[in-house]
């Protein structure tokens, strides 16, 4: 199995990929370089899976990387969580899937219309779903904490949630009636409930927080 590291220097950090005439798949752009024998491959996609990348601003291609050497990816401000699938599916928010081993499907998932209007995505809203085995980098603001539900409720005010499997159900909703929701001042909140495994950043790393804060708005 490919080897997978997250390297950091100057507050950047950046993952490593050491393959031994092996494949993996990295995020369309994700490159900084690689040495060795590697070759680079980029496949276009169905005409569906076309049309619902484009409609959901996932990228339409995650080029593979075969043979033997190192793959260095381009370093961020962000960090990357690293983690193993074991054929099970998880569903990632928008802007984690950052790489992966082989064994790793990648595939769509598509949230509830109605859930998509009220968060401001339109009527089609796709993520990316893993499923398989191997491993799987996401990209992340910050450190990031597994929290496993046991039919249980998981609420938070933003997307926090940067993955989940598929038996945690997901809808955008009022956390409280009308009236308590307006005073207190929390209108929406991202509703997470059933059973299972949801990955959370619930702190970025200070210096991608005062880059946020720097943004013009």
């Amino acid at each position: 199995m490919a080897e997978f590291e997250v390297c950091q220097l100057e507050g950047m950090r950046w993952v490593q990929i050491s393959i031994d005439d092996e494949t993996v798949r990295a995020e369309s752009g994700a490159l900084s370089y690689m040495m060795g024998e590697i070759q680079m491959s980029a496949h276009l996609p169905s005409v569906g899976s076309a049309v619902k990348a484009m409609m959901s601003h996932q990228a339409l291609v995650r080029p593979t990387y075969t043979g033997t050497g190192k793959i260095h990816l381009e370093s961020s401000l962000h960090g990357y969580h690293l983690f193993d699938l074991d054929g099970e599916s998880w569903i990632l928010e928008k802007g984690a899937y950052w790489a992966s081993d082989e064994g790793v499907q990648l595939g769509l998932h598509r949230e509830r219309v109605w859930t998509s209007m009220w968060t401001g995505e339109g009527l089609i809203d796709y993520r990316t779903r893993v499923s398989g085995k191997g491993r799987v980098v996401l990209n992340a603001p910050g450190p990031v904490e597994e929290i496993t539900l046991d039919d249980e409720r998981l609420v938070a005010e933003g997307t926090y949630v940067i993955a989940r499997t598929e038996g945690i159900d997901y809808r955008y909703r009022r956390p409280t009636t009308f009236l308590q929701s307006f005073i207190s001042g929390e209108s929406r909140v991202r509703d997470y409930q059933g059973t299972g495994r949801a990955l959370v950043c619930w702190t970025p790393y200070w210096n991608e927080y005062i880059m946020r804060r720097m943004e013009p708005r």
